[in-house]
């Protein structure tokens, strides 16, 4: 087939500040006095330790944490230092439910969803195909090596080559050494593919770059053995995946190259980022219907809905909003009907966007027609992201396309005077 056209300018209209907000988290990290070893100790106890009696989260029950080594972990007050926000775990071993699943899940670093392009992407970003299945926190302490989503349920328990991760003689480092991998349980293959390094052998990378991060990692993992085949003291295999710089050489092979898991859409890692915990704009997920089988989300049943839904979680005052820091308020839902249908604060609805769809004032969000549905899985942790459902919304009206990445950073090459000749075939 003919060869798109790269070297058109490249112009889309702004529907975010996802530029401005990603500026401010590197602004933020740089000033971040955040006691990383204490987050990674803290995280580690609480993967070894949570109670739980259910490996799937749609049949999960309301969990109770009972961590009994994590207060053991944590340092007073007075002596750490650290902030309020690391001191939460203090009081994990009493979460329940809910509660408990959101603790857990705002542990991982989660991408928001590419509704702009970055600036700078073939100098600052990284990209690489995401592995579809379960995303986890795989620990090795102790000798032995524990997997949980990010509902905090576990997946595995198992012995591992990771280190400390098996009760073997020859086992190497501290014995209270602890490794934390950031990784996706790939169930075709039995492999855990891992993303990202958050602490090795007792070593906190959360301050350290996403260039430093994926550079140890690489370095690292497959000295320990733990990408060799399952053996007795080894139960699963690990990997890493292909990792590009964002130039559109790295882009075109994340985007069409062969891998040995099932796509689940590009993740793109800017390069200066630290592992946040939570969302971030820092990363960002791409998909389309060449290198994700899901890219517009399906209801209970697999099928994809005539109309966008959306999940919000209820305030008190009845505001709808989103899972963001700080949220975006999508409506209102009336008191009378809050009190009507027995709803509480917190709860998560689901909504369909009705005809009136979406509405934008100067790229900003207006008005959205909003129509209730119920409340959602009690297994789910935390509402839809403003940059989800802003994804979502454009793929089912105007979809940014591989063409339009690819534009972007052919534009910037063609400003500072170098060549852009890839050819795409549709």
């Amino acid at each position: 087939m003919a060869p798109h056209d790269v070297r058109r300018p490249f112009k889309r209209a702004a529907i975010s500040d996802q530029q401005r907000r990603r500026d401010l988290t590197l602004q933020r990290q740089a000033q971040s006095r955040r006691d990383a070893q204490l987050q990674a100790r803290c995280l580690a106890s609480t993967v070894l330790s949570f109670q739980s009696q259910s490996t799937e989260p749609e049949q999960e029950p309301d969990i109770e944490l009972e961590p009994e080594s994590l207060v053991d972990f944590l340092p007073d007050q007075e002596e750490s230092g650290a902030s309020s926000k690391d001191l939460d775990v203090r009081h994990a071993s009493k979460l329940k439910g809910a509660e408990a699943r959101k603790w857990f899940a705002r542990q991982l670093m989660l991408p928001e969803w590419m509704i702009d392009i970055p600036d700078c992407l073939a100098q600052d970003w990284y990209v690489f195909a995401r592995p579809a299945g379960k995303r986890c926190f795989v620990v090795s302490s102790n000798g032995t090596t524990v997997s949980r989503q990010r509902n905090g349920s576990i997946l595995h328990r198992f012995p591992s080559a990771l280190p400390n991760g098996a009760k073997i003689r020859d086992a190497s480092g501290p014995s209270q050494s602890y490794s934390i991998l950031d990784c996706i349980f790939h169930e075709r293959d039995q492999t855990y593919y891992v993303i990202d390094m958050v602490c090795w052998r007792g070593y906190s990378l959360y301050d350290c770059t996403a260039e430093f991060r994926f550079f140890w990692l690489n370095s690292k993992l497959g000295e320990t053995g733990a990408c060799n085949p399952p053996s007795f003291y080894h139960k699963y295999r690990f990997s890493t995946v292909p990792i590009y710089n964002c130039d559109q050489s790295g882009l075109w092979s994340a985007y069409t190259g062969a891998v040995p898991y099932v796509k689940d859409g590009l993740l793109f890692y800017n390069k200066h980022a630290h592992y946040q915990t939570g969302n971030t704009p820092l990363a960002l997920v791409w998909k389309d219907e060449n290198c994700s089988q899901y890219v517009i989300d399906t209801d209970s049943k697999g099928q994809v809905p005539s109309q966008q839904q959306v999940v919000l979680e209820l305030q008190d005052d009845g505001q709808l909003v989103t899972s963001d820091d700080p949220s975006v308020v999508f409506g209102c839902l009336d008191l009378d009907f809050i009190q009507k249908t027995g709803l509480h604060s917190g709860n998560l609805l689901r909504f369909t966007v009705s005809d009136g769809g979406l509405s934008f004032v100067d790229g900003k969000l207006e008005k959205v027609d909003l129509h209730y549905l119920g409340k959602v899985n009690r297994a789910r942790a935390f509402a839809d992201s403003y940059s989800k459902i802003m994804f979502q919304h454009t793929v089912r009206h105007s979809p940014l396309k591989i063409d339009d990445l690819v534009a972007s950073i052919c534009s910037l090459d063609d400003q500072q005077g170098k060549p852009c000749d890839t050819e795409m075939s549709g």
